[in-house]
């Protein structure tokens, strides 16, 4: 995985084209502008460092093609799988602000300075600003991507969103295979 911002760019430009998506490799401009190839995936846990999201981003990607490809899932789109790894995670890029600057071991704090709350649903909701055709099913994986660690009045949602659309379980699975097993 590449070190400096602008590999993490050219990597992700060759998976937005392995993946036939225009829409997604049209999108890297945006992401740029939105902090996306810089920002940590979180403060202390997973991908807590310059460059973390992006990083998590791939892994969970990863995850969701190796699941597609061993268990046989069925997606809408083929790309599908692309979109939801890649942008699971876009309220994040807003979410934390650097503590201090030092380059060896920067430190992370919660933003408090957010226009749009949420997890899940901001994720939608930026996704939906770079990416204008978004199948339900895409937006159900990137909204519950969260599983059960979504507030707990959410759960019945949740369940439901699995019943209409399995890729949601899986999606959740590959987070906590890019976070918990992974590490990133």
């Amino acid at each position: 995985m590449g070190n400096s911002k602008l590999s993490r760019i050219e990597q992700f430009k060759r998976i937005a084209e392995s993946s036939y998506c225009i829409s997604l490799a049209r999108a890297v401009d945006k992401l740029d502008e939105m902090g996306y190839f810089t920002a940590p995936a979180s403060t202390k846990y997973h991908g807590s460092y310059i460059g973390g999201l992006f990083h998590h981003s791939v892994e969970v990607t990863k995850a969701l093609l190796n699941l597609t490809g061993k268990l046989g899932l069925e997606w809408e789109k083929p790309r599908s799988p692309y979109i939801i790894g890649m942008l699971h995670d876009l309220c994040k890029c807003d979410s934390y602000a650097l503590a201090n600057h030092d380059a060896e071991n920067p430190l992370f704090t919660y933003s408090k300075e957010l226009w749009l709350d949420g997890h899940g649903s901001k994720s939608v909701i930026l996704a939906q600003t770079l990416i204008d055709d978004l199948t339900l099913e895409e937006i159900a994986c990137i909204r519950w991507h969260m599983g059960a660690f979504d507030d707990k009045e959410n759960w019945s949602y949740y369940n439901e969103a699995i019943k209409k659309y399995p890729n949601v379980l899986y999606t959740h699975t590959a987070d906590m295979i890019a976070s918990k097993i992974i590490g990133i």
